[in-house]
């Protein structure tokens, strides 16, 4: 075969060689584009695991149709959207990030100046962790400790 790419072959008035070139370049591109998906794949699975166990990240690669041998065009499509989805979720675990960091600061705050956070409460999903524990500023004694300022904060003891 490797004959038949370098030899000029003339079949009704059509160079052979340019044939086997452009096939062999497809393929090359093909392999490219396959390879491609397969690393914006592996990279969108690593987002989803580590993000666990938050929730709302749209982790799952749509196939397009049934068996068969994408075109050119839409393997291209394909590594777009991939690449697209693959950003997206790179935000998104940025902006939770931030907030959740913003959070637990918050947190720290509310422990040490209860009077100022008054009625605040934050839960295990605003830190990004698991559980049903919330942190809340109320008052020490009811209506009287609010009259008087006396402020908490009281951890919950988790799920019910």
């Amino acid at each position: 075969m490797p004959e038949l790419a370098q030899s000029h072959i003339r079949e009704g008035g059509q160079d052979r060689t340019s044939l086997l070139r452009r096939d062999v370049d497809e393929a090359a591109a093909r392999r490219s584009l396959r390879e491609q998906i397969a690393h914006l794949e592996r990279q969108l699975s690593a987002l989803f695991t580590s993000a666990h166990p938050r929730r709302g990240l749209e982790w799952q690669v749509r196939a397009p149709g049934g068996p068969r041998l994408l075109g050119m065009g839409e393997l291209e499509a394909l590594r777009d959207d991939l690449a697209a989805r693959v950003e997206d979720a790179r935000r998104t675990l940025r902006d939770r990030a931030y907030v959740e960091t913003r959070n637990r600061e918050r947190i720290e705050e509310m422990m040490v100046e209860p009077e100022r956070f008054k009625w605040v409460r934050i839960s295990n999903d605003d830190i990004g962790e698991p559980g049903c524990k919330h942190w809340h500023a109320r008052p020490r004694l009811g209506l009287i400790g609010m009259l008087m300022g006396w402020w908490r904060v009281k951890i919950s003891s988790g799920c019910p």
